[in-house]
């Protein structure tokens, strides 16, 4: 592989493996559920990987709106001399922004999805980090409730990477990151809550990480950027 595959490899898999890592969402539920329905391994992880898998689909048929953009562009006569540079800065501006929009929600402090137990039910609600009271509005989790909450929450960053591919026309590059970011993402959802359903805990505090994960990710397309841009990857 060249290094601009290589770039937005490592970008996908890093991009994948943050958002899901650093959101309790993406793997407590699935735990506190397993241990107090008293579920088995096998139940566990098909519904993981089902709500890992509708996480995906998500995100890529937000991904792909960037790539049918960037392939009608692609198809526009004077664009052709152009399409290398354009791709190359779109990727590093949307990069700049999802950083500085992720600043700007971490001093907000925007409230995010959290669970909670209640006997051998399991609740969803908002809340931010200030706030130290149950809301009475939250919702029973059920397995089509959460499957639900992961077909509705895309990682929005994939969208710029799959808009370059699109863009240079390169099914390969597209391909490289569909399944790369598909395979993190499940298989890190999976074993997380295997993890956490053996008594295992995270080696970090995520809630606040969290926080923080639309910097992370920005910061992440906006390093691939700058290498597209300026260091010729």
């Amino acid at each position: 592989m060249d290094s601009t595959i290589w770039a937005l490899l490592i970008s996908a898999i890093s991009i994948s493996f943050i958002h899901t890592a650093s959101g309790p969402d993406h793997y407590l539920p699935f735990i506190v559920i397993s241990k107090s329905k008293k579920w088995s391994l096998v139940k566990t992880s098909v519904l993981t990987i089902f709500c890992g898998l509708g996480h995906v689909l998500s995100s890529l048929i937000l991904g792909f709106i960037g790539v049918f953009l960037g392939w009608q562009l692609n198809k526009i006569s004077w664009f052709q001399n152009l399409r290398g540079n354009f791709s190359g800065w779109a990727l590093l501006i949307f990069g700049v922004i999802y950083l500085i929009y992720g600043l700007i929600q971490a001093i907000r402090n925007k409230p995010h999805k959290h669970f909670d137990v209640m006997g051998e039910d399991v609740y969803v609600y908002e809340h931010n980090h200030s706030e130290v009271v149950m809301p009475q509005a939250r919702i029973k989790v059920t397995p089509l409730v959460l499957f639900m909450i992961f077909v509705m929450g895309p990682s929005e960053p994939l969208i710029p990477l799959l808009f370059y591919s699109g863009v240079k026309h390169s099914t390969a590059e597209i391909s490289v990151l569909v399944i790369s970011f598909t395979i993190t993402t499940v298989f890190t959802m999976l074993g997380i809550v295997l993890l956490g359903r053996y008594g295992y805990s995270t080696l970090f505090n995520t809630e606040k990480i969290e926080r923080y994960m639309g910097v992370v990710s920005g910061a992440v397309v906006t390093i691939c950027g700058i290498g597209m841009v300026f260091l010729g990857w």
